[in-house]
């Protein structure tokens, strides 16, 4: 699983767990049920909102839930999922996304992808995805090419990026793709005046997941040597927070404009975990499931806002010193992390987890890919503080689309 709105079980409450849960199988089943067992690893916490947003704006409908049969992934127990082309829409964006990423990483020849026989077989895998999300896409009336040019126009502005270029003209394309499909749920729901605003939504969430990306990657991709956004355009990471507190304040102003059936769940994402998104992206977080190196405030040293040593060099030398290493390092190489996985161990990690049940049923696990820390999906929160919306009411209930929770502020401009 991947996906920056990661949501702790503990602050959502039971009922929105469900809720999300059943939106997460939802998409999963889609893609199994359409596209086969293989296509169940593009599973993605961000692809879930397309069909959270189209339930949101149709309301609870006869049909929009159906009971699953046990899953490993679920402990092997049943569950009540959500399904239609909310689900069928989610899953057709995230086959022909993941389609695209296949093909950057062999244009890019990382790991086994470097050899030609697993190239040959990855640019396969990925044609039949992007078929694949192509022909769910026309099912439910979503041109998927609007994705394909957005993320082939991605690749050409990455080659040009240099030191100056603004980091919006890097985001873009991501920006269009996930407006485009946030749009279109406004016509699935019979809502077109929610287009507009949820297209602005949309743009706004793409820009976000790239920048929250490039932030949580710069590290690994300064030692490996990988393009990076930020280091590729000298973008500094305090420009890069002001730009991700300005979309997740610009969602909220979007999301006024849409008229939602029921939209709490839908605002519980992207109002109220969005925040939480960028503060643990950025290494400010306070929940008691955050990554250990989350819970020690704002970044300092190498990657802290203004760090001198980060200026008038493109490339980065991050360490702030003459050296270009770490401070009281001896031996002048960066700090070691895991490295990643190439696309097909990744995917033999993903079956391994699959198979123990781990994404679900323990608190924490390894991402397939990045092998970063992630939370289980049905992780609780520890004893410490998860946020100012710890001991909310059951949310959301005193005006539809806002909160007041008790005595509390959750950040809603009630």
């Amino acid at each position: 699983m991947f996906g920056i709105v990661r949501p702790c079980a503990h602050r959502l409450g039971e009922r929105f767990t469900n809720e999300w849960m059943a939106h997460l199988c939802g998409l999963c089943l889609a893609l199994r049920g359409d596209h086969g067992q293989l296509a169940r690893i593009v599973t993605n916490y961000d692809g879930l909102l397309i069909s959270v947003l189209t339930e949101a704006q149709l309301g609870p409908a006869e049909g929009g839930r159906r009971t699953a049969g046990p899953c490993a992934l679920r402990g092997m127990r049943t569950a009540s999922v959500a399904q239609g082309e909310g689900a069928r829409l989610a899953a057709a964006a995230s086959l022909v996304l993941a389609a695209a990423k296949v093909r950057d990483h062999v244009a890019d020849r990382d790991g086994l992808l470097a050899r030609r026989p697993v190239a040959a077989a990855a640019r396969k895998v990925a044609a039949s995805w992007g078929r694949a999300g192509a022909h769910s896409g026309a099912a439910v009336g979503f041109d998927t090419g609007v994705l394909v040019a957005a993320v082939d126009r991605q690749l050409g502005i990455e080659t040009l990026a240099g030191p100056g270029t603004p980091i919006l003209t890097v985001t873009e394309p991501t920006e269009t793709a996930t407006a485009a499909a946030f749009a279109h749920t406004a016509h699935l729901a019979g809502r077109p005046g929610n287009a507009a605003p949820l297209a602005e939504a949309g743009r706004l969430f793409g820009r976000l997941a790239h920048l929250l990306d490039a932030v949580e990657d710069q590290a690994a991709d300064a030692r490996t040597g990988a393009w990076n956004p930020l280091t590729a355009t000298g973008t500094s990471r305090e420009e890069a927070r002001r730009l991700a507190d300005d979309a997740v304040h610009g969602i909220r102003l979007a999301l006024r404009d849409a008229e939602f059936s029921d939209g709490r769940l839908a605002h519980l994402l992207l109002v109220h975990e969005l925040p939480r998104s960028v503060d643990r992206a950025f290494g400010t977080t306070s929940c008691g499931h955050a990554a250990p190196e989350a819970a020690f405030g704002p970044p300092t040293g190498p990657y802290a806002p203004g760090n001198p040593g980060t200026q008038g060099n493109p490339y980065g030398n991050p360490y702030g010193n003459p050296q270009g290493r770490p401070p009281g390092d001896p031996y002048g190489g960066p700090p070691k992390g895991p490295d990643k996985r190439g696309f097909w161990l990744g995917c033999a990690a993903a079956l391994g987890l699959c198979c123990t049940c781990k994404a679900c049923c323990a608190d924490e696990f390894e991402g397939p890919w990045s092998r970063k820390r992630r939370e289980g999906c049905r992780s609780v929160c520890s004893d410490m503080d998860c946020g100012d919306c710890k001991d909310c009411c059951d949310v959301c209930e005193c005006c539809g689309n806002c909160c007041s929770c008790c005595d509390s502020d959750c950040g809603c401009d009630c």
